[in-house]
């Protein structure tokens, strides 16, 4: 069975004294087989967390960016928040990475960090406002579940993009 190249399940561990953080083994691997040096990095768009990944990350931000014509407003203030404020951290040796401060500041991060698989990517959160996350997530897709709800048939989500 071939290895998955997907970032899956959640991990919490804590900073060391040097505030360095061991990136879980199973991701480490996705960015090993990846090919990606290190771990690209920037604040989510939309959550208290950062995002984190390799190349198809950086892939699909690119693809995304060119999705908009050159020098378009949008494309630069997507480029500003995806790639503007952007890192690349080293992995060291033992698969630990140092958070910089910006990182640790919009995360909220102090003591622990939660590593939360995305497929693609994964966020780094702290380990509170993840639950509070996780638990809105919950119940959202309960909520939605519902709506996918076909009488006398199997639950089908709706098709992205399908008229009515």
């Amino acid at each position: 069975m071939a290895e998955l190249d997907l970032f899956l399940s959640t991990f919490t561990n804590r900073l060391d004294s040097k505030g360095r953080v061991s990136i879980p083994a199973s991701f480490r691997a996705v960015l090993t087989r990846d090919g990606f040096e290190g771990l690209f990095v920037h604040p989510s768009v939309d959550a208290e967390a950062i995002d984190c990944g390799g190349h198809a990350l950086l892939r699909e931000i690119d693809g995304l960016l060119n999705t908009f014509p050159p020098y378009s407003e949008e494309r630069d203030t997507l480029s500003v928040a995806l790639q503007g404020m952007s890192e690349l951290l080293k992995i060291d040796p033992e698969g630990r990475v140092v958070l910089s401060e910006s990182c640790k500041t919009r995360a909220g991060i102090v003591a622990e960090a939660t590593f939360v698989g995305m497929g693609h990517k994964f966020q780094i959160w702290e380990p509170e406002r993840f639950r509070a996350h996780r638990d809105k997530a919950t119940s959202r897709v309960r909520e939605l579940r519902k709506s996918f709800g076909v009488p006398g048939g199997a639950a089908r989500p709706p098709r992205h993009g399908a008229r009515e």
